[in-house]
């Protein structure tokens, strides 16, 4: 659940970009409004289980981040104009949920911690892959947009090596990565398309958000079934 917040941060912030593309509309407003209700039900159990006074420091923290985040995303129609609030916004959410997951897997301190946090990251990662193309395709801050989806895809591919390699994975694990590579392939295709500025931009925004959604569906699974090694 640490870990989900991450991604939650990224996936409210590719959704609300993609409404403002009119990509997906209904499926991204979806996304929105189930992401924020989840966002708020999981920080509530957090910081009640936070075994810590760090941990609940962190956590107290981000709850006040999280407020200004949700102020961003539903203050006003999604628009170009408020892009930048809601990245930076984005952006101190993500810092601190990756705070909170770190400090639990130092609490949980077995090796298997590691993975569920390796796994749970690719989630975030895919989001935060698409979210950086919707903001490229909208001109926000390109740079630093192409910058960022680089970063993130070396992370991602670096960490589909090690989950590919751990030792303790299964089977199953390894049956539902070789789905994800396979996700990979479509997910990436659509972002390179995005990344080209292709004259037909409605399709590869529209791929860019279904593949992104398909990637995360199977990278959440091989994080439950990690999460399940230490049960």
């Amino acid at each position: 659940k640490a870990g989900r917040q991450r991604m939650l941060s990224q996936r409210m912030a590719k959704a609300w970009l993609a409404l403002v593309h009119q990509t997906e509309t209904r499926l991204a407003q979806a996304t929105l409004d189930k992401s924020m209700a989840l966002f708020d039900r999981q920080l509530v159990e957090l910081k009640a289980f936070a075994p810590t006074p760090e941990i609940r420091a962190t956590y107290n923290t981000l709850e006040t981040a999280w407020s200004d985040y949700k102020t961003t995303l539903v203050g006003n129609a999604p628009a170009k104009s408020g892009a930048g609030a809601v990245l930076k916004a984005d952006a101190n959410v993500l810092a601190l949920a990756h705070q909170g997951t770190v400090q639990y897997e130092a609490v949980h301190g077995k090796p298997v911690g590691k993975l569920v946090n390796v796994a749970g990251r690719q989630r975030m990662l895919s989001q935060r892959m698409a979210k950086f193309g919707y903001a490229l395709a909208l001109q926000q801050d390109a740079t630093t947009a192409l910058g960022e989806i680089d970063k993130a895809r070396a992370e991602f591919l670096a960490a589909m090596d090690l989950l590919h390699r751990a030792p303790e994975v299964t089977s199953r694990i390894r049956d539902e990565l070789a789905l994800a590579d396979g996700q990979w392939l479509f997910f990436d295709l659509a972002l390179q398309r995005v990344r080209t500025g292709s004259s037909e931009q409605a399709k590869p925004l529209s791929d860019l958000y279904v593949t992104s959604e398909n990637l995360l569906s199977v990278m959440d699974r091989v994080t439950g079934y990690c999460a399940a090694l230490s049960a």
